[in-house]
């Protein structure tokens, strides 16, 4: 019986310790998957430049995305990435010279352009806002490098647009001898993604969710686009049903009709006016273009090119949020006539070149 005994016990001390070698390797293999996918893991950020990252196979049958020309296929080294932002700008410098986009892409150096760009003296940057394209963070970041916070995560939310007190000048404050010094000097940056996705968050963002802290989209711009766009309605029921986006591409395709509207809504329209009015990239010879759909290399490459990737960090990017969403778009634009649609195309046709975004034929044709 004793010897049975200790047979027993040795079989169970066996399975214990096959249990715990199961439960370490279990273990291990979660943390490589995480790892693997680029997660963010024991506090490092999303994907060092350089290191493999292994993509889960799509499981839906959905069409794949169109991707920019420039984008590489594999995750690309920091030096591979320096190839596409060059890219990037040789590009710029090649479309601003083409004279049948002129219109287009050409704007001056105003007062409005001057008002986007933020200053950061202590490290030379220029910083160019474009709405829509995470500039939150970005700001957040240049707020970190001005001193006021020691890291991105303690900023308050709503310091962040407050442009009184969050440390950020514009470089229209400055005298025109400071503004040329920084425009020939400093780093400067700016971010993009495609138009037309751009113009949906926008929508999006001002006329459906509507933030209470700004009724204007809501209560004065809507109806005032629906009154002259759209083909049918009642003023008493302008509120009531809202702005639909194909008003919104009408507006926004009206060459002629808009522009006394524009002056209307003043520096609202900020949220979808071209990049070229934004920003004058023709005009500003800007060091580095990032681009939100591969902000996940373009973000560490901007520090690295600025000298401050040992100073500060970008956010961690949640997965799948930069992605463009061809269904989306598809979805947005159904319903609208291809004549509204061209017309839309005509008026950022400049943004698409200039950046490099596929035309979108299967919205044209």
């Amino acid at each position: 019986m004793g010897e049975a005994m200790r047979h027993h016990w040795l079989l169970l001390g066996a399975c214990g310790w096959v249990l715990l070698i199961l439960m370490f390797v279990s273990k291990f293999i979660t943390f490589r998957a995480v790892d693997d996918y680029g997660e963010r893991v024991g506090g490092q950020s999303w994907t060092v430049p350089g290191t493999k990252v292994v993509k889960p196979f799509p499981v839906s049958s959905q069409k794949r995305d169109p991707k920019p020309s420039d984008q590489p296929s594999a995750v690309p080294t920091a030096a591979e990435w320096q190839t596409v932002s060059e890219r990037r700008v040789e590009l710029l410098s090649s479309v601003c010279k083409n004279n049948s986009l002129r219109n287009l892409t050409h704007v001056s150096i105003s007062k409005f352009v001057l008002d986007r760009i933020f200053v950061c003296d202590k490290h030379k940057i220029l910083f160019c806002q474009t709405p829509k394209v995470g500039n939150t963070q970005w700001k957040k970041v240049l707020i970190v490098l001005n001193g006021a916070f020691p890291t991105v995560e303690e900023i308050p939310e709503n310091l962040v647009h407050d442009h009184e007190k969050n440390g950020l000048p514009r470089l229209s404050l400055l005298t025109p001898q400071e503004i040329t010094h920084r425009l020939n000097t400093y780093f400067k940056f700016f971010i993009v993604r495609d138009p037309f996705e751009r113009l949906i968050s926008a929508f999006k963002d001002k006329f459906v969710k509507n933030p209470r802290f700004e009724p204007w989209y809501k209560h004065d711009i809507a109806p005032a686009i629906i009154r002259k766009y759209r083909k049918s309605h009642r003023d008493s029921n302008l509120s009531a049903s809202g702005l639909h986006f194909e008003d919104f591409v009408r507006y926004l395709g009206d060459v002629e009709g808009r522009r006394r509207m524009d002056r209307q809504f003043g520096e609202h329209i900020i949220h979808w006016v071209t990049y070229a009015d934004l920003c004058a990239p023709c005009e500003i010879h800007y060091s580095a273009v990032g681009h939100h759909e591969t902000l996940e290399h373009d973000a560490p490459y901007i520090l690295k090119a600025a000298g401050i990737d040992q100073l500060v960090s970008y956010p961690a990017i949640p997965p799948g949020i930069t992605r463009y969403n061809r269904t989306k778009v598809e979805q947005y634009f159904s319903g609208i006539s291809k004549r509204d649609i061209r017309r839309l195309y005509a008026r950022y046709q400049g943004d698409f070149q200039l950046f490099g975004y596929p035309s979108p034929d299967f919205l044209l044709n």
